[in-house]
């Protein structure tokens, strides 16, 4: 998943996106809680085009998929969500068959006749699972069907939607099967992810192209009003059908509260309210006056509400705020297009170069408060096949000179005496702290005789341009959709080139080999011995120039409630509570 934001600068992304950005206000005198928040600039909510964190947010609060993790377990378990139970799976591990829950409708909508929802069917199933498929929408989602499911990618050759998929088949309205071509271990894994939410054809017919803006699914909230980069604002759907607060957790959740609510009723919310707000010193004021139960931390504000030996302000403590240390299955990383010209294709040394100019150590304190770590595999720690060879690039400006030189561009200029000018895209467009990390970025490439433009783009811009591939250098980050390595490793998988999750368009028959092996084997050392030789061969030609791997940091008020980080899940927020203040 893209771990970018547009909200208040990259450096707090990480943390302001943990928690949604999640307010409150009392209870009104009718009883109804409302969460009072913050929100950012994102894509809409078509399930088949949430790639990024905000967007996947949004979509997950209307919308539901067959399954979803159980939110308080650990290790990471996941659970039926739409699907009565769990699947059937055949002797082979090619076939599983789902039956779903009964009486689950759509949210009331004028898509339907007579505007009341009609209950949801396998069919539903079918017809969702295509359109992620489908090759006009262009969805970065399709990785988690089109080589794995049965006839997918015959059918997308086509996309009628009137011809059978082999691989979905409705056996009746409550029976979904899924066929797959070969054995796929995260297959559970992807359906609770939303781009394999399901959608009604008719919402998708009646809006057209304006489907986005107006959801029209199962989940426990409806979209009540949108005005983008103001205000958005969603309440409770009287259609939901029925879900308890989890009873069963890890130990330590009993004690921590995370269990009182166990058995009631979800969501424990009526409405949810955020506004856009750009700049970090609103959201700042806006936590310490009460006005929002969270608050991420950026390089600016860090000492003063943390200590030298990283604990909470004692002036913090004395308000009741807490604070949440959080390590994330998430790399920050600079790609380069291997499509473009200059930077892409066999000048493996000129990317080698951008990588060793980097200060990443310097980044970490400077920019970060040491709170991030220098990564040194696009798998992130915790992950299996995460090793801790050092970095092949690390920081070495004479080093990086070297190979400027041997890229054909010594001193920085090419063979006619031109400046050797790179163009990098990021988000945050009026950030000061993205101002503040481009800065650092053109300052070190300058230091090594490279020319760095940064465009600080809208998010949903820089989104656009990623997705279609029309950018030199890219400043980007990816946090799991699943714990495994798997789920790092398909960014540089060829067939995943733009518009797919492999942005930078990276090609390498070696590595699509052993891809495309590992991609249909469980779990096991043999499989994570292959998994440290792919990485071997990404360090090798270097499509990312790698970053940093992020601890998180956070604030949230005593009166914000139930919360508990889940990297792999953003359907939480039914479980979220807010207490009278």
């Amino acid at each position: 998943m893209l771990f970018v934001r547009s909200l208040t600068g990259l450096t707090a992304a990480a943390s302001l996106v943990c928690l949604g950005l999640a307010g409150c206000a009392p209870k009104t005198e009718t009883g109804e809680t409302t969460y009072y928040g913050v929100g950012g600039d994102f894509r809409g909510f078509d399930p088949v085009d949430c790639g990024d964190i905000e967007s996947a947010s949004h979509v997950c609060r209307v919308y539901e998929g067959l399954l979803e993790y159980a939110y308080l377990e650990r290790p990471y378990k996941v659970v039926p969500r739409l699907a009565e139970k769990m699947p059937e799976v055949s002797a082979d591990g090619l076939t599983y068959t789902f039956r779903l829950r009964q009486g689950v409708r759509f949210m009331d909508d004028p898509c339907f006749p007579g505007g009341k929802g009609r209950e949801v069917s396998a069919e539903d199933f079918v017809y969702s699972f295509k359109r992620l498929l489908d090759p006009k929408l262009e969805s970065q989602g399709d990785w988690i069907f089109i080589h794995h499911v049965l006839g997918a990618q015959e059918w997308v050759k086509k996309a009628d939607f009137n011809a059978p998929l082999p691989g979905f088949v409705a056996l009746d309205r409550s029976r979904l099967q899924i066929r797959l071509a070969r054995p796929y271990p995260q297959l559970l894994w992807v359906l609770t992810m939303p781009y394999a939410f399901v959608v009604p054809r008719e919402a998708v017919e009646y809006y057209g192209p304006r489907f986005r803006e107006h959801p029209v699914g199962t989940g426990p909230f409806r979209l009540k009003s949108w005005r983008r980069r103001y205000r958005i604002e969603y309440e409770r759907n009287p259609t939901f059908n029925g879900q308890c607060y989890p009873d069963t957790g890890e130990p330590g959740d009993r004690e921590a509260g995370l269990l009182d609510d166990a058995g009631r009723p979800v969501p424990l919310l009526q409405r949810i309210v955020e506004y856009d707000v750009e700049e970090y010193y609103t959201l700042w004021q806006m936590f310490l006056a009460g006005k929002i139960a969270s608050a991420g931390l950026n390089k600016d504000y860090f000492q003063k509400a943390i200590t030298p030996q990283l604990e909470l302000s004692e002036d913090l403590k004395r308000r009741g705020i807490r604070l949440y240390k959080i390590p994330e299955p998430t790399i920050w990383y600079i790609g380069f297009n291997m499509n473009d010209p200059v930077v892409g294709g066999t000048n493996r040394a000129l990317r080698q170069a951008v990588a060793c100019a980097i200060n990443v150590p310097k980044l970490c304190e400077v920019i970060y408060n040491n709170r991030y770590t220098p990564a040194n595999s696009p798998i992130p720690p915790s992950i299996a096949g995460h090793t801790e060879k050092p970095y092949p690039y690390a920081y070495d400006p004479d080093r990086a000179r070297r190979l400027l030189a041997e890229a054909g561009y010594p001193g920085g200029r090419d063979k006619n005496g031109r400046p050797l000018r790179l163009t990098m895209i990021m988000p945050g467009a009026g950030s000061t702290d993205a101002r503040q990390m481009a800065e650092f970025y053109v300052d070190h490439l300058r230091a090594v005789g490279v020319e760095l433009v940064v465009q600080q783009l809208s998010f949903s811009e820089y989104l656009r341009r990623e997705h279609d591939g029309y950018f030199q250098l890219v400043y980007a980050g990816w946090i799991g959709d699943y714990p495994d390595a798997e789920n790092f490793l398909k960014l540089f998988y060829g067939p995943n080139k733009c518009p797919g999750v492999n942005v930078t368009n990276y090609q390498n028959p070696e590595f699509d080999k052993l891809y495309e092996q590992i991609a249909v084997m469980p779990d096991s050392p043999e499989r994570t011995a292959l998994y440290k030789r792919m990485v071997d061969i990404v360090l090798e030609d270097a499509p990312w120039a790698l970053l940093t791997y992020p601890l998180t940091y956070g604030l949230y008020q005593p009166w914000f409630q139930n919360y508990k980080r889940h990297p792999f899940s953003y359907a939480n927020w039914k479980f979220y509570k807010v207490l009278p203040h």
